[in-house]
This record gives C-alpha cells, structure tokens and sequence, in this order.
C-alpha cells in the first residue's frame, strides 16, 4: 500500500506536453473553409480539443496518470486528422476525410463516448448529425 501511494506521488511529477497553442494557422480548417456559425461551434466544443493544436483542459488533467491518458487520446487524435492543417491536405485528402468525418459522426463514434461522458455540451444531437452530415457533403461536392 505504502509502495503504491509513494509510486502515486511520484507519478505526479513527471510532466506532459500541452497542447496548446494562441497561434491559428491560415491552414486551419474553418479559415480555409467558409463555416456556418452553427457548424463551427458544433465542430469546436466536439471535435477541435482532440483534433487541433489547442486543447481546453479540464481540471484533471494536471493528475496522473490521467493526464497520459488525454495525452495519448489528443496525439492519436491529431495523428488521425487535425482541423489546424486541413490547408495543408490535397483535395482527394479533404474529400477522404470530409468522407470518413461524416461516417464517423453518423455511425455515433465521434465525438467519442468517452469524452461526451464528461463534456456533455459536445454530444451530438441527431439534428446536429444532420446539419453537419449535410454541410460536409455540400463542401465535399465543392472540391474538385
């Protein structure tokens, strides 16, 4: 018991790398594209904390070993699309992703469950899924 309590503490100490930035690239997905404000505030509080260059924290994340755990969720997040570099991707890129977004967010898997549990204000509701699955088939459609 004492062991774990000590390993506990010392986990403490060992330090993650934010990811945050005050910096929004002209490459960021809601520049590039003309975003509706509805759309783009759907698409920030559910999708841009793991799938762009700044992430709002919450309190727990300065506590091991729950901090390596929204680590590594971020990194594979932004290792699978990240909004800040959609300038970035060639067009059959976009439209791939635009594809695999509206799969994703149809199909209930993104925003993932284990992040709606605690931010309830980015479950998506079926006339979000809606709205969104329509706007990305329209910029789909604009891609050439």
């Amino acid at each position: 018991m004492i062991f774990f309590l000590v390993v506990m503490v010392g986990i403490q100490f060992i330090p993650t790398n934010p990811n945050q930035s005050d910096v929004v690239p002209d490459t960021d997905f809601m520049l590039v594209n003309k975003v509706p404000s509805k759309i783009r505030g759907i698409i920030e509080v559910s999708c841009y904390d793991c799938h762009s260059n700044n992430t709002k924290y919450p309190w727990y994340n300065k506590i091991q070993p729950a901090a390596w755990y929204l680590e590594s969720h971020i990194n594979e997040g932004k290792s699978v699309l990240n909004f800040n570099e959609w300038g970035t991707l060639s067009d059959r890129r976009k439209k791939s992703k635009l594809k695999s977004i509206k799969s994703q967010i149809k199909n209930g898997k993104m925003p993932m469950q284990s992040y709606t549990f605690i931010h309830k204000d980015a479950t998506l509701s079926g006339d979000d899924r809606t709205y969104i699955a329509k706007y990305l088939q329209e910029l789909s459609s604009s891609i050439k």
